[in-house]
């Protein structure tokens, strides 16, 4: 699948955060090139905006998860929809998926560790909490800024459920069942450590997860062979912690290329779910965004072209078809 120059043109045209993986990714540019574009990152744009927002103390807002830690909840902005995603989580989440060098960070996991403690049970950041999608987090962002991760190296394989995956509701005994959005999120979290340190002590724990999903086709409950819900087809970025086809293709397709593995054709019905979400223009339309209090905008409002839905579909589906001969 041939990107069209204009909507290459359009891709091109955006925030370093997601130029310079458009160029590696789908305009295949050279590393000196997306290299080069990806090093504007902490000094321009989304990156260096984020950046500006971090207090002295390492972390951002005041608070782990939440922003000014527990007092969050006795706020008006606890009332409101959703959830503010400017906490320390959601922050290294970003900047560490913008592609931020750690060192730019220079002492922020010293600081974290420190200053920072979750609202769940007051525990030390860097040793996680209870929730699956908080540690996947917090795996990704320890092992990007060389924190110890060690505990949650040993949390995740032992808080599998027996059918392969991880429930966030597991945790306080309302599910013996996995959840998409968890698996998913444990499953990204492992691939990211896993890539960072080399470590790969967790990996059958990671391709269990990946199995789960893939046994149900990415999309469908074992039980009925219905779609397991509107969310699947319902694409947004940034999604959070939200599950969907099209971001549970990119894992696989990350998933492929770390591991020189090719798609599994269990895939083939999610990828043409996201085949028939592209625009006659080439382009995905972004969904409702998630509620909640942001820093800033990083995409379009409902209803617009997404340019990161529309990179995330184009490289998915370039995958899938040099890999299938489509």
């Amino acid at each position: 699948m041939a990107v069209e120059p204009q909507v290459l043109e359009w891709l091109l045209d955006s925030d370093p955060a997601l130029r310079w993986q458009v160029e590696r990714d789908v305009a295949g540019a050279p590393p000196e090139v997306w290299q080069a574009t990806r090093a504007r990152v902490p000094t321009e744009g989304f990156g260096a905006a984020l950046l500006a927002r971090q207090d002295p103390d390492g972390q951002w807002a005041g608070g782990a998860f939440f922003p000014g830690g527990t007092a969050f909840f006795d706020t008006a902005e606890a009332k409101e929809p959703g959830q503010p995603w400017v906490a320390t989580t959601w922050s290294l989440r970003d900047l560490r998926e913008w592609g931020v060098d750690a060192a730019v960070l220079g002492d922020t996991a010293e600081r974290i560790a420190a200053h920072s403690r979750w609202e769940y049970d007051d525990m030390p950041y860097w040793g996680g909490e209870v929730d699956v999608c908080i540690n996947s987090y917090t795996l990704a962002s320890g092992a990007w800024l060389g924190a110890d991760v060690s505990r949650l190296v040993e949390w995740f394989p032992a808080h599998r459920l027996a059918d392969g995956g991880w429930n966030c509701e597991a945790e306080e005994g309302d599910s013996v069942r996995s959840s998409f959005h968890s698996t998913l999120n444990a499953a990204r979290g492992i691939l990211a450590y896993e890539r960072i340190t080399g470590d790969t002590s967790m990996r059958e724990a990671r391709h269990g997860g990946e199995e789960y999903l893939l046994s149900r086709r990415l999309m469908f409950r074992a039980s009925t062979g219905e779609v397991v819900g509107d969310f699947v087809t319902r694409f947004v970025h940034p999604n959070r912690h939200r599950y969907s086809a099209l971001y549970a293709l990119d894992h696989f397709r990350d998933v492929s290329l770390l591991e020189g593995t090719p798609p599994d054709p269990r895939l083939a019905e999610a990828v043409e779910v996201v085949r028939d979400a592209r625009q006659p223009d080439g382009t995905w339309l972004q969904t409702a965004p998630l509620p909640g209090r942001t820093w800033f905008d990083v995409d379009a409002a409902e209803g617009e072209a997404s340019r990161w839905l529309t990179l995330s579909g184009t490289r998915v589906l370039e995958w899938w078809d040099a890999a299938t001969g489509r």
